[in-house]
C-alpha cells in the first residue's frame, strides 16, 4: 500500500486516424505520458482547453478506456494487470460522475434501478435491504424516496445529477472522478450540486478528481490543480500557489481569459491549439507562447519541482504575474450560493 488512492505512471493513449480508403495516417496523441498522484481525502482539478485530453485521462485512471503504456494503481493494486473479472470488482472502490447525467441514465430504468444496479454487483445486500439503501442515497443526495420509482426524464438536470451522484457512491468508494459534474447546469444549480459533493468528499473521505474548464468553480473546491496542454501536463501543485503565482505561460494565460482577470493587459495566446495528430516539436506550447526562446522548439521541458511542479524552460525567468482576482470569479458566486442553499436545505 502506498499511501496514495490513485497514481497514474507514464499514460500514453493515442487513437489511430485513418483516411477514406481505411489506411493509417496517423495518431491522435490524446495522453502523451502523464503521471499523477491524489492521496485520500483530496480534491484534484485537472485544467485545459477543449481536446487538450482531460476526459480521455479519467477514462483511463478507471480503465474505461485502456492505455496503450503506463500503469495505473488504485488503492495499491495494479489495475492495467487486471482481467475483465478482476477488474469488475475492484471497480467497487472508484467511480465515475459523467458531464451529462441524462445520457449516462438509461431511459428504461427507475431510479430505484439505476441506484441498485452497483449494489447488485458489488454487494450481498437482499433485495428489501437493496430498496433500503436506494432510499438512504437518495435521501442523501436531497431527493426525496418516493421519488424511486420515476424515471430520468421525469427530473431537471440538477435532480438528474444527483441521482448520478447517488448511483456514484453506492458502492463505498474510496475514489470519485466528475468530468464536469456541474458545466451542464445553472449556476445557482451548480452551487448545489458542489455543496453536495463537497459534503460527501469531507464525509466519505474521498480523493476526488475534478476534470473542468470552469477555473472558477476550480479556485473553489480543489486542493491542487493539474494543468494539461496537448496530452501532457505542464504545471501541477497546489490550488492555492496555482491561482496566485502560475509559473507556466499557459497557465498564466488561462487565468487571464477569466472575465475579470485583466485579459487586456496580459500576455496573450496566439493562434490556436495545434493538431493532437501532429503536436509540434520541443515544447507543444511553443507555437503560441509569447516568452518562446529557440531552445523551447528543439527541446522539450521535463516536469520539474517538488511541491509546485512546471515544465518550461524559462521558469522562474518570466515576469510575475497577475494574481487570480477570485472577487471577479464564478467561483466567488458559487461560493455564497452554495452558502445560501446550505443555509436553505438546513
Amino acid at each position: 500500500m502506498t499511501g496514495y488512492a490513485l497514481e497514474l505512471a507514464g499514460i500514453r493513449r493515442h487513437f489511430p486516424v485513418r483516411d477514406a480508403l481505411g489506411r493509417p495516417k496517423g495518431a491522435v496523441r490524446a495522453v502523451d505520458g502523464v503521471s499523477l498522484r491524489v492521496a485520500p481525502g483530496e480534491v484534484l482539478a485537472i485544467v485545459g482547453e477543449s481536446g487538450c485530453g482531460k476526459s480521455t485521462l479519467g477514462r483511463l485512471a478507471l480503465r474505461l478506456l485502456e492505455p496503450d503504456e503506463g500503469n495505473v494503481q488504485v488503492l495499491g493494486q495494479e489495475w492495467t494487470a487486471l482481467s475483465p473479472r478482476a477488474l469488475r470488482a475492484a471497480r467497487r472502490d472508484a467511480q465515475m460522475i459523467f458531464q451529462d447525467p441524462f445520457a449516462s441514465l438509461d431511459p428504461r430504468m427507475t431510479v430505484a434501478a439505476a441506484i441498485e444496479e452497483p449494489l447488485i454487483l458489488h454487494t450481498r445486500l437482499s433485495r428489501a435491504e437493496r430498496l433500503k439503501r436506494v432510499h438512504e442515497l437518495l435521501a442523501r443526495v436531497g431527493l426525496r424516496p418516493e421519488t424511486a420509482v420515476r424515471y430520468p426524464h421525469e427530473f431537471s438536470g440538477g435532480q438528474r445529477q444527483r441521482i448520478a451522484i447517488a448511483r456514484a457512491i453506492a458502492s463505498n468508494p474510496r475514489i470519485v472522478i466528475g468530468d464536469e459534474p456541474v458545466s451542464a447546469l445553472d449556476v445557482s444549480v451548480q452551487a448545489q450540486v458542489l455543496n453536495l459533493l463537497m459534503d460527501l468528499i469531507r464525509e466519505m473521505g474521498l480523493a476526488f478528481i475534478l476534470i473542468s474548464h470552469d477555473l472558477g468553480v476550480v479556485r473553489h473546491v480543489a486542493d491542487r490543480v493539474a494543468v494539461m496542454y496537448l496530452g501532457r501536463i505542464v504545471e501541477e501543485g497546489p490550488a492555492a500557489g496555482i491561482f496566485a503565482a502560475p509559473a507556466h505561460p499557459y497557465t498564466r494565460a488561462l487565468l487571464a481569459a477569466v472575465p475579470g482577470q485583466g485579459a487586456a493587459e496580459a500576455e496573450p495566446i496566439r493562434g490556436e491549439m495545434p493538431s493532437p495528430i501532429a503536436p509540434p516539436p520541443g515544447c507543444r506550447f511553443h507555437t503560441r507562447c509569447p516568452f518562446a526562446v529557440a531552445r523551447c522548439s528543439a527541446e522539450t521541458p521535463e516536469l520539474l519541482g517538488t511541491t509546485h511542479k512546471v515544465a518550461c524552460h524559462l521558469a522562474g525567468e518570466l515576469p510575475p504575474a497577475a494574481p487570480f482576482a477570485e472577487a471577479h470569479t464564478g467561483g466567488e458566486r458559487l461560493s455564497r450560493l452554495a452558502a445560501h442553499f446550505h443555509r436553505e436545505e438546513a
